[in-house]
């Protein structure tokens, strides 16, 4: 089974503002980096398009088995369905995101403090700093 672990963030400066996400990802033995700038963004739309991110390597991957990790307690309860999505910017990302993940036999996500999820964090502003 194909298996793989990740940490994930976003990142917005002003709230909309400019806005990237970065993820790390360890597969195979390797550690993989995905990011992105996003324009004007909120964190929120942000932390989704990372998400959205790693499940489309993952797809493209033939990921079997995805643990993730992110710092984003909203983002993680509304994927496990503990929190309802009332924002309409997320209501479109959220869905998108579950049909990606019905596509993996093995998903689960979790949260962590952001002091655990640090390199996900520094790829994300990294990206960023690189386009101001």
């Amino acid at each position: 089974m194909k298996s793989a672990v990740a940490n994930i963030d976003g990142a917005s400066r002003g709230n909309p503002g400019e806005a990237s996400y970065g993820v790390l990802i360890s597969f195979d033995g390797k550690k993989y980096i995905l990011k992105k700038n996003l324009g004007i963004r909120t964190n929120n739309v942000a932390e989704y398009e990372g998400l959205l991110a790693l499940l489309e390597w993952a797809k493209e991957n033939k990921i079997e088995a995805l643990k993730v990790f992110s710092d984003s307690k909203l983002l993680v309860e509304q994927i496990k369905g503990k929190y309802k999505v009332k924002s309409k910017n997320l209501k479109d990302l959220h869905q998108k995101a579950l049909e990606m993940i019905k596509e993996i036999p093995k998903f689960s996500i979790y949260f962590v403090k952001r002091e655990y999820n640090k390199e996900a964090d520094e790829i994300a502003n990294r990206c960023l700093d690189e386009k101001l």
